[in-house]
């Protein structure tokens, strides 16, 4: 049986503890869908398209991960549609601290009220990666400090150039 995991973010940018939460799922799941929303209810800094292109190169080229179990997608839609579409009965979620809990607790429980047959898993990135944010991320860059231990190559280069 191939079993896949959605995996729904904003990515604005990715940081090391997306990729944690990515490359733990690969060894629960046979597949991970990286989900990128474009809805348009947030302040992104870089449209759909660019946080595609940023995530895959992120996985792709920096840290070599096998594109067979995971695909990147753009999506507008519920979560639960998704779901549906790619044939996934489990949503992935990574928690960094108690303060995510709260929400993404909500979040699971309205998506099980949408469609019971979906269950959120919810994982951990590694220790020290469970401070990063995107948003420190991006606030660390525009004052122009160093983001390595934050991020991949290729990001940091694409978040350089959006702040020149």
């Amino acid at each position: 049986m191939n079993r896949a995991a959605i995996y729904p973010g904003t990515f604005d940018p990715i940081t090391f503890g997306h990729i944690d939460v990515i490359k733990k799922g690969l060894r629960l799941f046979d597949k991970i869908i990286v989900a990128v929303s474009n809805v348009d209810n947030k302040n992104y800094l870089f449209d759909s398209d660019e946080r595609i292109e940023i995530v895959k190169k992120a996985l792709f080229f920096d840290l070599k991960l096998d594109r067979k179990k995971i695909q990147v997608i753009s999506f507008s839609s519920l979560t639960t549609d998704l779901c549906k579409k790619y044939k996934s009965n489990f949503i992935l979620r990574g928690l960094r601290a108690v303060s995510d809990f709260e929400y993404e607790f909500q979040l699971a429980g309205m998506n099980r009220k949408l469609n019971n047959s979906i269950e959120t898993i919810f994982l951990m990135s590694d220790i020290e990666n469970q401070i990063i944010s995107s948003r420190f991320v991006k606030e660390i860059v525009k004052l122009k400090g160093d983001i390595k231990k934050f991020t991949t190559k290729n990001t940091i280069k694409l978040l350089k150039k959006k702040y020149e």
